[in-house]
């Protein structure tokens, strides 16, 4: 039984691990290539997990009172020539708990992650927003930080990345990059945000448009002239928007309407598919917002917007279930895999059958 955290950490990474589980009444386990595997057989008792939950706090510099408060917590740590580790601690039944993501120290390669161009793309806006959305473990933080690499190499100008807590290291390149780790550098998302405003940004990260209170936040900083990229926990474009939408009160979902027909430039929805080599596969949806898009968004049509995404490959957009069915035809992945993962079943399966 290993009973040591930085060994916990060392163990994962040499086995190729994206995510470690310390759960008390389950064994150490670990999830590679997507599956969850054991590191030992024998269970964690409480009493264990509350010993490596606490030497991850000592590890991360970290007071557990916010943790001990309120039964969760994020922090991020760094371990010298291992990796950073992005720590989500929690009680589940009166037991210490925690998923640790392993991170990179570099910023991945956006080919070898398999993310398109078209991806990419999206670091040559200037003003509006832009927004990657997917499932918890999809991808997004690894896709925005190809899109702020890009912004980095490619443009003169501040970025400000607020983030609970801080995943991907950057270097400054042509760019300045600002990051600020919630509780650590400022309380709150909200008020970071409020206060970026006054930092001379071009470029605004926001890990995620989580709550109104800073979704509102971050179309005021956007109506300002910023470009503001951040994360949603939803699959696909139209839903996107009618989630953003039906966070205000129904007074004022008129008024975001038109101001997120105007703000809005991509969305960029994600999931990771299981593929024929027991990896996994991203399938992307990329919407790029255009004069019909934008009548969509104002006029309260958004169940259309996936037809214009289907019928747009020409400006840049593609709806999830071509991209699984592109997954389907290269062998990245099966059948059963294609039409389990896509938003509308019934189509893709009869695309299937049509392939033969």
């Amino acid at each position: 039984m290993i009973s040591d955290f930085l060994e916990v950490l060392k163990n994962a990474v040499g086995r190729g691990a994206s995510d470690i589980f310390i759960v008390a009444g389950q064994p150490l386990s670990s999830k590679v290539e997507g599956e969850i595997v054991n590191i030992d057989q024998d269970r964690v008792m409480p009493d264990l997990a509350k010993i490596l939950i606490s030497q991850a706090y000592e590890l991360a510099g970290r007071s557990m009172t916010r943790f001990e408060e309120t039964g969760d917590d994020d922090m991020s740590v760094s371990v010298s020539g291992l990796a950073r580790f992005r720590i989500n601690t929690y009680k589940q039944r009166g037991s210490y708990s925690a998923v640790i993501r392993v991170i990179s120290f570099d910023i991945p390669d956006f080919g070898a992650m398999n993310i398109p161009e078209g991806v990419l793309n999206a670091a040559t806006e200037k003003k509006g927003i832009i927004l990657v959305t997917g499932p918890a473990g999809s991808g997004k933080s690894t896709t925005l930080a190809c899109i702020i690499d890009r912004i980095n190499k490619t443009r003169n100008c501040h970025i400000i990345t607020l983030e609970d807590p801080i995943e991907y290291l950057y270097k400054n390149d042509k760019s300045i990059i600002s990051q600020r780790e919630v509780e650590l550098d400022t309380s709150d998302y909200v008020t970071a945000l409020r206060a970026s405003l006054r930092q001379a940004p071009d470029v605004i990260l926001l890990g995620e448009m989580r709550d109104h209170e800073t979704i509102s936040t971050a179309l005021t900083a956007a109506e300002t002239g910023h470009l503001m990229l951040s994360t949603l926990h939803t699959l696909g474009a139209a839903n996107t928007v009618d989630r953003i939408i039906d966070v205000f009160p129904p007074a004022q979902q008129t008024q975001v309407r038109i101001q997120l027909s105007m703000l809005l430039r991509t969305v960029i929805s994600q999931q990771l598919v299981p593929n024929t080599t027991s990896g996994v596969s991203p399938a992307f949806e990329i919407m790029r917002v255009n004069n019909a898009i934008r009548n969509m968004i104002r006029e309260s049509k958004t169940h259309q917007i996936d037809t214009v995404i289907t019928s747009s490959a020409s400006e840049g957009m593609i709806s999830m279930d071509n991209s699984l069915i592109e997954l389907y035809k290269s062998g990245a992945i099966t059948q059963e895999a294609a039409i389990n993962h896509a938003l509308s079943h019934d189509t893709i399966i009869k695309k299937v059958k049509a392939m033969g």
